[in-house]
């Protein structure tokens, strides 16, 4: 079950509010000493995580389906999807798996449950295990936006209480509203290094205009540098395409 993006939250009784963490959905599984972590996509992620694996293993069921988010997380608790792509570059950052729903128990579907039903059980189910429980937001709306804003989180997920789990499906039950500021940016070229790329050049469009926004730099190691790194003449080849195009598309 996937949440809509909207512009603004619902407010009232029916609905409740969580944190959209900046992490990779997965869906949790045990099912007596085995345990599988399956991405949205349904590839397994078992061995990639096994932090979030051993914490599985903990959990106090049998047998349960837990539907959440691997995070990677500083020592302040803040998380970083910079660290969680490139978790050897962050040694401090620790991954985690937040729950925030709970989709079957003990050979029990609960999926036609209600969220309040299935949310009900869920503190229980991860209760010193590992797992990270996502908690409910008290307050009003504007509250909750102020209080994310501040600590710089990705958004806020609005979920109706009476809901029913729809898999795979994008639900008006489900409203995710996102905070973090975010450009769409196009790189126009690449500044040469000493191991290939040092930095990529980037603008973005105001109206029909390219606008020249900056140099990005971070998040290139070595390794990262020599990956992106490619020839000038084939660069300035891409690059006069690219430029081209945006001339034709200007003179229309």
């Amino acid at each position: 079950m996937a949440a809509r993006v909207v512009d603004k939250l619902p407010e009232g009784d029916d609905w409740t509010y969580e944190v959209k963490f900046d992490g990779y959905r997965a869906l949790l599984m045990k099912d007596g000493d085995k345990v599988r972590i399956r991405s949205r996509n349904d590839k397994d992620l078992t061995h990639a995580y096994p932090s979030v694996a051993l914490a599985g293993q903990r959990l106090k069921p049998k047998q349960a389906v837990l539907d959440g988010e691997i995070v990677a997380v500083d020592p302040e608790g803040r998380p970083s999807f910079q660290a969680l792509q490139h978790r050897a570059e962050h040694p401090h950052h620790v991954i985690v798996f937040y729950a925030f729903d709970l989709l079957h128990l003990d050979g029990i579907d609960l999926t036609a449950a209600t969220l309040q039903e299935r949310r009900s059980r869920l503190s229980d189910v991860v209760d010193k295990s590992g797992v990270l429980l996502s908690v409910e937001l008290p307050g009003t709306t504007q509250q909750v936006i102020d209080a994310v804003t501040r600590l710089g989180l990705e958004g806020v997920i609005a979920k109706r209480k009476t809901s029913r789990y729809t898999p795979g499906e994008r639900h008006s039950a489900w409203l995710k509203l996102k905070l973090d500021r975010q450009q769409e940016f196009v790189i126009g070229g690449y500044r040469p290094g000493t191991h290939g790329v040092d930095a990529l050049l980037i603008g973005y469009y105001d109206g029909r205009d390219l606008r020249f926004a900056g140099k990005v730099r971070a998040g290139f190691s070595g390794t990262h540098a020599q990956m992106a790194a490619i020839s000038s003449s084939s660069f300035l080849r891409w690059a006069s395409l690219v430029l081209a195009a945006i001339a034709a598309a200007s003179s229309e």
